[in-house]
């Protein structure tokens, strides 16, 4: 994008504001996690640095569970502007008994979508310490329950929760598809 995707703006307003709104239908604490915590002070939600700089996303879920008041943590990608509250909620509510509950969208795991116990965390200590940061490579040491495409069609049949923004490009697809009315 040439700058933080966080703040760049979708129907006026940054996408980050449009996870955050979504998030906060599910009535749970929101907190978020950046590399630039001064930056995104401006809305109104505690923000936390990585406990460990530099290991990436795998980092900034490290740090979510750190600093969660729960034993489980959903984390989120600031650039999904449409992810679903209801399929949000039935990830949260099949928690019990997993350390990560992750929908599969075209057989891969959505790990920036995904609910995570603090179970998880000596298993992502060592992968960071060992300058493993994908995600994906963590998930066979730990209890998943991955939620199966026809699963999350029930909550999002177009998987639009999933459409992330990366290039301008994106930008405008999700525009021209009907514009954004904030609604899936």
């Amino acid at each position: 994008m040439g700058t933080d995707k966080s703040f760049v703006l979708l129907d006026g307003k940054p996408l980050i504001q449009h996870v955050i709104d979504r998030v906060r239908q599910l009535d749970c604490s929101v907190i978020l996690i950046a590399n630039s915590v001064e930056r995104y002070q401006l809305l109104g939600l505690p923000v936390y640095a990585d406990v460990i700089p530099n290991a990436g996303s795998l980092g900034g879920i490290y740090t979510a569970l750190t600093y969660s008041q729960s034993d489980y943590a959903l984390c989120l990608a600031c650039d999904m502007p449409r992810v679903n509250p209801a399929l949000l909620r039935y990830l949260i509510d099949l928690r019990a008994d997993y350390d990560v509950i992750a929908p599969l969208v075209d057989s891969v795991a959505q790990t920036l979508h995904a609910v995570y116990h603090k179970r998880c965390l000596p298993v992502m200590r060592q992968a960071i310490e060992q300058n493993n940061l994908k995600i994906q490579d963590i998930l066979s040491r730990l209890q998943v329950r991955f939620i199966q495409e026809t699963e999350v069609k029930q909550f999002d049949p177009t998987l639009a929760s999933f459409a992330n923004i990366n290039t301008p490009d994106d930008l405008r697809g999700i525009l021209r598809r009907g514009g954004f009315s904030g609604r899936n």
